[in-house]
């Protein structure tokens, strides 16, 4: 079959793909932009087939781009060749990915998730910068947690940035959305210790008795944990400050808690 070719900047299909850029376009149509053979890949293995895969001109063959055009294809997508500005104009990059997927958003109800399927989840509270929502989200997928789930007012999973820093493990993470009232309301059915992070706290992170599945609960970059969901915690927790920093980078914070709490399962 015979891909169609697309030479035009102004090409109605790529507008559509630069609009993916911005949050209402994806909200609007329930989509999102992956960049790269790895991305791809990862999203085959986890049977997530593209709506619409961007083929550079310049794309060299290899085995990943043909699953890639067969699954799409497979699934009702469509497969369309584009020039090498046209790749730069989408990804707003001087050197892009020579393969683009664009995919559908999945987010898992807070009803479908099962506990007891992993040792830990992961919970954010209004996190705000998609590095490191997408950093928490590929470390939780390294350290074998179940998935995130993201409370209040957070930055969107599926920008750009964010799937960026994931590095693939956006296909492959829960990911479930939830109001302060909504989550709090769920984890009172919990079945394991639910586990906050506050500067103030009193006991260490590795001394805490822990039930598993653990649930890990995590502030915004500035503010951290609010008073309200630091009171629906069994127990709160600090990482000790040893130099002059007197705070840690949200992820960097988060990677340490997920691998000190499922390193004890």
């Amino acid at each position: 079959m015979t891909d169609r070719l697309i030479t035009s900047l102004t090409n109605d299909t790529v507008k559509n793909v630069r609009a993916l850029h911005m949050r209402k376009e994806r909200e609007a149509t329930g989509r999102f932009l992956a960049e790269g053979l790895k991305f791809i890949g990862e999203a085959l293995d986890q049977q997530r087939a593209p709506r619409l895969l961007l083929v550079g001109e310049d794309a060299r063959p290899h085995p990943i781009l043909d699953r890639a055009r067969e699954a799409t294809r497979a699934a009702g997508g469509e497969v369309v060749v584009v020039t090498h500005a046209i790749l730069e104009k989408i990804s707003r990059r001087d050197n892009p990915q020579t393969v683009l997927g664009v995919f559908d958003q999945v987010y898992t109800p807070l009803s479908a998730i099962q506990p007891a399927t992993a040792p830990a989840w992961v919970a954010l509270e209004q996190v705000r910068d998609p590095g490191n929502l997408g950093t928490i989200i590929r470390t939780a997928d390294a350290a074998g947690c179940g998935g995130v789930i993201l409370i209040g007012d957070c930055v969107d999973p599926f920008s750009v940035e964010a799937v960026r820093a994931t590095m693939g493990s956006v296909f492959a993470v829960a990911i479930a959305r939830a109001t302060p009232a909504e989550f709090i309301a769920w984890r009172q059915m919990w079945p394991g210790s639910v586990i906050g992070t506050r500067l103030d706290a009193t006991v260490g992170h590795h001394d805490a008795a822990i039930q598993y599945p653990a649930l890990i609960l995590m502030g915004n970059e500035q503010a951290g944990l609010t008073d309200t969901l630091a009171a629906a915690c069994d127990v709160n927790v600090k990482i000790p400050m040893r130099g002059r920093a007197d705070s840690l980078n949200l992820a960097v914070a988060t990677g340490i808690m997920v691998y000190a709490v499922t390193d004890k399962a």
